[in-house]
């Protein structure tokens, strides 16, 4: 696949990752999404620190969509996922629509105030219906908008490994975890150029393009 031009939708993979590359800890399922000590990946998106703060506020306005794995979506929507204080973005405004890759889609949804689409023929394809969606929203808004792969980890790694990704935002928590999911587990080589690094009290913000 070939990279886009700027000015068109991008596809970033945006995921919080620690020391030694997991982006769960051990044993993560629908009652603890992150696993044991995971949590510990995402406390710069809580961050009172202002460039945490910049960084989640710029990720929330570029989202035009956001495309998700099965297992990631079982979590936000599930009892103790998503809430008015812990949705997208974290508490800043902005609510993309959300097109989750599933071998059956789910007989309900909790969080039905979202717009949710469920895409059954592959990543490509849920990759596809959220550019469009992100084009749409593009042209509603006069800016340019991307499509923020949220993950788990097998999606997005899965997309770079697939040649989807135009860019990685990657956030080096400073924890090693030990086992958990991995971001890479193997596949093509991908060059990355390095475009921003913006280290804070929580974590290390890192921006690629991705060749």
């Amino acid at each position: 696949m070939g990279r886009v031009c700027p000015g068109m939708t991008r596809i970033i993979g945006d995921i919080s990752v620690s020391l030694d590359g997991f982006v769960t800890g051990p044993g993560p399922g629908p009652e603890s999404g992150l696993g044991t000590a995971g949590d510990a990946l995402h406390t710069w998106a809580f961050s009172d620190d202002p460039d945490d703060r910049r960084v989640l506020r710029e990720a929330t306005a570029r989202s035009g969509a956001v495309v998700l794995g099965r297992r990631l979506f079982d979590v936000v929507d599930g009892p103790n996922g998503w809430d008015d204080t812990t949705g997208y973005g974290a508490g800043e405004v902005g609510k993309p629509a959300f097109v989750v890759v599933t071998s059956s889609p789910p007989e309900s949804v909790r969080l039905t105030e979202l717009d949710w689409t469920f895409v059954t023929t592959g990543l490509a394809d849920a990759v596809t219906a959220a550019r469009e969606r992100a084009e749409a929203a593009s042209a509603d808004s006069g800016k340019d908008l991307d499509v923020v792969l949220m993950g788990g980890g097998a999606t997005v790694g899965s997309a770079l490994g697939e040649g989807l990704v135009d860019g990685l935002a990657l956030h080096l928590a400073p924890v090693v975890l030990g086992a958990g999911t991995p971001l890479f587990t193997g596949g093509a080589q991908r060059r990355l150029v390095q475009r921003s690094v913006t280290p804070t009290s929580t974590a290390t913000h890192l921006i690629y393009d991705v060749l």
